[in-house]
């Protein structure tokens, strides 16, 4: 027999076989021959796969605005809410923000904190933001005739089952990135930091699609299926800066009916202009009694196709909803009373927020099937008017209210940036 092309292949398995049924000891051994032959001259394991990996990506943290409002979201968002001691004044705050702000800086852009005792969990930001909202009470105790009117808790809402501990705090750190280990690790480095000026008030951790799961752009979807998030003026455009940043100068027309637009910036004081406001709720979803409406029934109540995303009136996600069309037997195709019909006013274009939502879900044991909500982050220049008219419609009348329930609700100033060597809040702590 030629060894070298009539040798036959031999495997474990033909292995374990032959010396089970006692053929002779020659082709055992030939077929071990073979089978070290095999492994031997076996490929290397293949590398890892670095196509798509994104761990070493950066988001810059100086500038006029922060980061984490107009950044393009992560998979994985933390809220943490601090409640400062009650001893901590003017010059605690300042400190404070002068330590967080160095620490947010260095692991935004994958470098360790000073007093980092696992400095290699910092080598892989994804992307990681930082972002600080300031409360009623911190920005008091700067001086409150730096407190503008509208850094308070919102009107009490009909469709509100809040639970006050939800809806307390006076510092909030946002961390986001696509890494939930990096998220982790930045929380518990700038908890360290706030131990001695602040209490911990409460935390919402929340996810979206994981990274690479779709194209960049892509809109993202709540536990219900829908897609949240269509109508968000588009990152860098002028409707962003007019809308979210509070910034004049686009010559966009935004007034009713074409009327000149109006400042929605007006309100902010000087502390914080390049900011904006944030208003934060804590939305439950009745996941399981959602479970029991057909698709339809669905479609009607949000008025856009589930698969899609486009309005009941159209067949692309970004088409524009026509609330006027009406169907064969003169019903309207889009209900009055529909999600998208009440969080619209065609009259009045300026009543648009950007809203950057995160899922949060867990398995509970009295009995229900699952657990879920939203941290529904709406970011405006003006809540007065922009949050507040769309939010009074959709407490007055929206299908979606009879599985939505909010149950925590802050608002925040989001101040502006700063540069390399400043600290964010440094405009209000030394006016």
């Amino acid at each position: 027999m030629n060894r070298s092309t009539d040798m036959p292949t031999v495997n474990r398995r033909d292995l374990l076989g032959a010396s089970v049924i006692g053929l002779g000891a020659g082709l055992a051994g030939m077929g071990a021959g073979a089978l070290i032959e095999r492994e031997t001259s076996a490929p290397p394991a293949a590398g890892p796969d670095t196509a798509g990996l994104n761990g070493s990506r950066l988001e810059p943290f100086h500038g006029r605005h922060q980061a984490g409002v107009e950044t393009s979201p992560q998979t994985h968002g933390l809220f943490l809410s601090l409640s400062l001691r009650p001893e901590t004044d003017r010059s605690g705050v300042t400190r404070l923000l002068r330590l967080l702000t160095e620490d947010a800086a260095r692991l935004t852009q994958g470098r360790a904190p000073l007093a980092d005792p696992e400095p290699e969990l910092a080598e892989d930001p994804a992307r990681l933001t930082i972002t600080f909202g300031f409360g009623r009470d911190l920005v008091a105790r700067a001086g409150r005739r730096h407190v503008p009117d509208w850094l308070a808790p919102l009107p009490q809402f009909g469709i509100d089952r809040l639970r006050p501990e939800l809806c307390r705090g006076d510092l909030l750190l946002q961390v986001c990135s696509d890494d939930p280990t990096t998220v982790a690790h930045a929380a518990r480095m700038l908890l360290k930091d706030a131990e001695a000026f602040t209490r911990p008030a409460w935390q919402k951790a929340g996810f979206r699609r994981a990274y690479g799961s779709d194209p960049a752009g892509t809109t993202a979807r709540n536990l219900f299926g829908q897609v949240d998030g269509t109508s968000n003026p588009a990152a860098g455009s002028a409707d962003f800066a007019r809308l979210v940043w509070g910034e004049t100068g686009s010559g966009q027309q935004f007034g009713p009916r074409g009327a000149p637009p109006t400042d929605l910036a007006t309100d902010y004081p000087d502390w914080l202009v390049g900011g904006t406001s944030l208003v934060l709720r804590d939305i439950a979803m009745n996941l399981d009694t959602w479970d029991e409406v057909d698709r339809p029934g669905r479609e009607f109540s949000v008025g856009r196709s589930l698969s899609t995303g486009a309005p009941l009136t159209g067949e692309h996600e970004f088409d524009i909803p026509d609330l006027s069309a009406t169907t064969e037997a003169g019903l309207k195709v889009i209900s009055p009373v529909s999600h998208v019909a009440r969080s619209r006013n065609v009259d009045e274009p300026a009543e648009q927020i950007h809203r950057r939502v995160y899922n949060y879900h867990s398995i509970p044991i009295t009995g229900e099937v699952s657990e879920g909500g939203m941290m529904f982050a709406s970011y405006q220049a003006s809540i007065h008017r922009q949050f507040l008219p769309i939010q009074r419609r959709l407490d007055e009348a929206d299908l979606l209210n009879a599985w939505t329930s909010p149950i925590g609700s802050t608002v925040w100033a989001i101040p502006p940036g700063c540069d390399a060597g400043d600290y964010i809040g440094s405009r209000l702590l030394e006016a």
